[in-house]
C-alpha cells in the first residue's frame, strides 16, 4: 500500500482581500523514517523513488469543500501523482459569498470567450506549486512540465473553458460537467461551448445526475425533455483526439465525492445507485498515466479498460 500524506499551502489569487487567497491541500506518496523530527512535525518526506512525480490540480465543485474530494485525490495519488486540490472563499453571483474556483464573467462572455481562461485561479495555483517546489518537504518532488487539470460540477466546466492557456497541462478530466453557458451572460439557450483545450479529455457523469437536470432553466432548456448536456460536450465541444466519455449507470452528480448535506446543492441529486468513485478513480488513473508518463503499460491498460458497469465512449 502506497503511503499518502498531505501538507498545506496559500497562494493569491484575484480579488480584493480576504477573498482573494485560495488555500490548497497538496496529497503525495510519502516514506517514513520513523525519526523524532517525523514524529514531532507529522511531516513526511516525499517518496524519492517516483519523484518527480505529475501535478493534477482538482478544481472543487461551488461551495463543495476540498475535503470531499480526499477520498478521490488519495486514489489518485496512489498511483504516482501529487494530487492538489483547494478552497478558495469568494463572490459568488448576486454578490454571495462561497467556495468557488472563481469565474472570470467576462471572459465567458460571447465578445471575449477564447481569448483568455474563465479561471484566473488555475494560474495562481500553479504558480503556487512552482513555488512549493522550491522548498522542503517537496523540493525537486513535482514535476511542473507533466501537469492535468481535474474538476467536478462547475470545477470542470472553468477547467474545459481554461485548460489550453497553461502549456504544461497535457490531460484535463471532470465529473459532471459540461460546457453549456448560461443565458444570462449573453448566450443563445442550449448553446455549448467549444471547449478550451489541446489535450485529450476524460468526461464522467452518471446516469442519475439531478443536479445537471435541476440547472436546466440556466441554459434556457427544459429539464424534462433535453439531451445530456455531458455527451453534448463530448461529442460537439471537444477536438479530435484521444476523449474519453465514461457513463456510470445509477451514479449521481456527487459521485466521486462527499456531499456536505448543509452546503451545495446536493439536494437537488438524484439516488446514487452505484460506486462512481472507485471506479472512475481506477480510470483517471490509468487516463492520467497514459498521457502524462506515456507508459507503455498504461496505453494497454487504457485501450483495454473495463471497470464494472462503465460505458466508454472513445472519440
Amino acid at each position: 500500500m502506497t503511503l499518502i500524506r498531505s501538507l498545506w499551502w496559500s497562494v493569491r489569487t484575484d480579488g480584493a482581500a480576504p477573498f482573494d487567497t485560495a488555500h490548497l491541500k497538496v496529497y503525495y506518496p510519502a516514506i517514513s523514517s520513523g525519526d523524532d523530527a517525523e514524529r514531532l512535525s507529522g511531516v513526511f518526506a516525499p517518496d524519492p523513488a517516483g519523484a518527480p512525480y505529475p501535478v493534477v490540480v482538482f478544481v472543487s465543485g461551488v461551495n463543495v469543500g476540498q475535503d470531499a474530494y480526499r477520498r478521490f485525490a488519495v486514489a489518485l495519488a496512489e498511483n504516482g501523482f501529487v494530487v492538489v486540490t483547494f478552497d478558495r472563499v469568494a463572490e459568488l453571483f448576486g454578490g454571495q459569498r462561497g467556495i468557488t474556483p472563481g469565474v472570470d464573467l467576462d471572459a465567458a462572455r460571447p465578445d471575449a470567450y477564447g481569448t483568455r481562461p474563465t479561471c484566473p485561479a488555475i494560474g495562481a495555483v500553479l504558480d503556487g506549486l512552482a513555488e512549493l517546489n522550491e522548498l522542503p518537504p517537496l523540493r525537486g518532488a513535482l514535476d511542473a512540465d507533466r501537469v492535468a487539470l481535474g474538476g467536478h460540477s462547475a470545477g470542470g466546466t472553468v477547467v474545459l473553458q481554461s485548460a489550453r492557456y497553461f502549456p504544461s497541462v497535457r490531460a484535463v478530466f471532470a465529473w459532471g460537467a459540461h460546457t453549456m453557458v448560461a443565458t444570462m451572460l449573453g448566450w443563445d439557450p442550449g448553446t455549448v461551448l467549444p471547449a478550451q483545450v489541446s489535450c485529450p479529455v476524460l468526461l464522467g457523469v452518471g446516469t442519475n445526475d439531478g443536479v445537471i437536470q435541476g440547472s436546466a432553466d440556466r441554459y434556457g432548456e427544459d429539464g424534462r425533455d433535453r439531451p445530456d448536456p455531458v455527451r453534448r460536450t463530448f461529442e460537439e465541444a471537444l477536438p479530435e483526439g484521444d476523449n474519453l466519455l465514461a457513463i456510470i449507470p445509477g451514479a449521481n452528480h456527487f459521485g466521486i465525492a462527499d456531499p456536505d448535506p448543509t452546503a451545495a446543492r446536493a439536494f437537488l441529486d438524484g439516488p446514487n445507485e452505484a460506486d462512481a468513485l472507485a471506479p472512475f478513480a481506477g480510470l483517471t488513473a490509468v487516463f492520467l498515466r497514459t498521457h502524462l508518463t506515456g507508459e507503455a503499460a498504461a496505453k494497454t491498460a487504457l485501450a483495454e479498460f473495463h471497470a464494472g458497469d462503465i460505458r466508454l465512449s472513445r472519440r
